[in-house]
């Protein structure tokens, strides 16, 4: 998807990936990463996630970039915070409380913007995005971090023939296609998804599955 896209997705509040609670994944398998507190941990196409306020509250500082000014601006005003903004090569940077997040294009980030990184919580990135682009994504992320730094991955698996994305079924397969050279692929769940998930129902699909994967 194109950044327009995504623009777009949110100018018409078109945002059902958006949660409107922090992930259980996250809650539940966070500790098994071992991240002492006080480390910067890296959230990507972030939108407004409550993830960010959850990772902060545990003691984390979080970083995160989000191709939508809208969905920034809405994530400080929704949970009360004041961000000072500062223009930064080519991105907007929003800072407050132990959050940074940077506003522009993913693929244009650079190690020195992310600083030390400890760790990255990836629940709506690779599954936002088309076959086509998920290579790109992966490849860029291996020039953003150390390959020391473990990730919690989130992805649905689906007939990718019975509904169009985003978001994009992303099978076990791929995720050892793109991450095996680079990782260990430890998968810590296989979740039967489609009863919780009825708006996917209704769009057509049989089967859904939540799976959710420590690269360590």
């Amino acid at each position: 998807m194109e950044p327009e896209f995504w623009q777009q997705r949110w100018q018409e509040n078109q945002i059902g990936f958006h949660q409107s609670e922090v992930n259980t994944h996250l809650k539940e398998h966070w500790q098994i990463l071992s991240i002492p507190a006080g480390s910067n941990v890296f959230v990507p196409l972030c939108g407004k996630s409550l993830d960010i306020i959850w990772l902060r509250d545990q003691g984390y500082s979080v970083t995160g970039v989000e191709i939508s000014p809208l969905a920034v601006e809405a994530f400080f005003l929704e949970n009360n915070l004041v961000a000072e903004k500062h223009t930064t090569d080519d991105f907007t940077l929003y800072q407050s409380e132990g959050i940074n997040i940077y506003c522009g294009d993913y693929l244009k980030l650079s190690p020195r913007h992310l600083g030390s990184i400890r760790a990255v919580f990836d629940r709506a990135s690779l599954i936002a995005l088309p076959p086509n682009m998920r290579q790109d994504y992966v490849k860029h992320h291996v020039q953003l971090t150390d390959a020391n730094i473990p990730v919690l991955l989130v992805t649905l698996e689906y007939p990718q023939d019975q509904m169009n994305g985003p978001p994009f079924s992303v099978s076990e397969e791929e995720v050892i296609n793109l991450y095996a050279g680079r990782y260990e692929i430890e998968r810590l769940v296989d979740k039967d998804a489609l009863v919780n998930e009825p708006r996917f129902a209704e769009r057509g699909l049989t089967a859904l599955h939540e799976k959710v994967y420590l690269l360590s």
